[in-house]
């Protein structure tokens, strides 16, 4: 499954959004905010700020979020946006996605 461009969350406003009135889910490799957004599939938002690393760093925190939101597509009709931690980047794949998949569905759960 591809990762489109409408599953994004690409504007200042909706980044915000999700800020102001989602639920924050602090984790050991990143922070994640939740928000229902009323659409029949999730969105994605990456906030990698300068504090993380250099551009090559950023990249590749962005690169490993992606990927794991793309293998597990357990959020539709949430708008995710993922804060990486340094320790995202020395961290597995798999971890990653344990830690994704243990968050988020425990939100989920709450949510619904």
């Amino acid at each position: 499954m591809k990762f489109r461009p409408s599953q994004r969350i690409r504007r200042h406003a909706d980044f915000q959004d999700v800020y102001d009135h989602g639920t924050r889910i602090p984790g050991r490799s990143y922070t994640v905010f939740t928000k229902p957004n009323g659409l029949d599939f999730g969105r994605l938002g990456i906030a990698a700020t300068k504090r993380l690393g250099g551009a090559v760093v950023r990249n590749r925190a962005k690169r490993l979020v992606r990927e794991v939101f793309r293998r597990n597509d357990i959020a539709p009709g949430f708008d995710i946006v993922v804060v990486p931690r340094r320790e995202l980047l020395t961290t597995s794949l798999t971890t990653l996605e344990a830690e994704y998949r243990a968050t988020v569905t425990r939100r989920i759960l709450k949510a619904r």
